[in-house]
């Protein structure tokens, strides 16, 4: 089974990054990101697999020792490939340090194969619409929606979550991390 630990926002920002998302689909222009039934979050890391009792244990240890960060997503991006459209942060080094603490905590579990999510390599972004599966003219439609609705969010990352990636995505288990 495959695993993603997933950094969230505060409730508001979280509703703000929802709403474009919501936007997407109440057009009927793809309704993809809206089935996965997931958060809006930045993906930390992939794993092939976990021992979830174990990988639960380590995050509680990990948020224990990390502080909320602020979150200022000021810019909307795609990959072209996958036809995904999201939204990014600002990056700083509290974000990249906290993104390589995450890693050297985890570093038991297997992440072959998700080395976009590793440190180095890692592209952080928030996932707004998944197209791929969609007619076209759907991404680049999705693209029009979100730039034009889009405005920077200043925010918090607030907690860090460990989620099975099914469909929909199943949440098992969500810290906050230290004020």
């Amino acid at each position: 089974m495959q695993y993603a630990v997933e950094l969230y926002y505060d409730k508001e920002t979280e509703s703000r990054l929802f709403e474009l998302a919501k936007m997407v689909a109440d057009r009927k222009i793809s309704t993809k990101f809206m089935e996965w039934k997931t958060r809006p979050h930045l993906t930390l890391a992939c794993f092939n697999d976990v021992d979830e009792t174990l990988c639960v244990e380590r995050l509680e240890s990990f948020a224990q020792n990390h502080k909320t960060m602020p979150a200022y997503i000021g810019s909307v991006g795609m990959f072209n490939d996958t036809k995904t459209i999201f939204v990014s942060p600002v990056m700083n080094s509290r974000m990249y340090q906290f993104h390589k603490d995450l890693h050297e905590h985890l570093k038991d579990f297997d992440a072959n194969g998700w080395e976009w999510y590793c440190p180095d390599r890692w592209v952080p972004h928030c996932t707004i619409a998944l197209t791929r599966e969609d007619e076209k003219e759907a991404f680049f439609q999705a693209s029009d929606v979100i730039l034009r609705a889009f405005e920077k969010v200043r925010g918090q990352f607030t907690s860090v979550g460990l989620v099975k990636i099914v469909f929909p995505v199943k949440e098992i288990y969500s810290v906050e991390l230290c004020n």
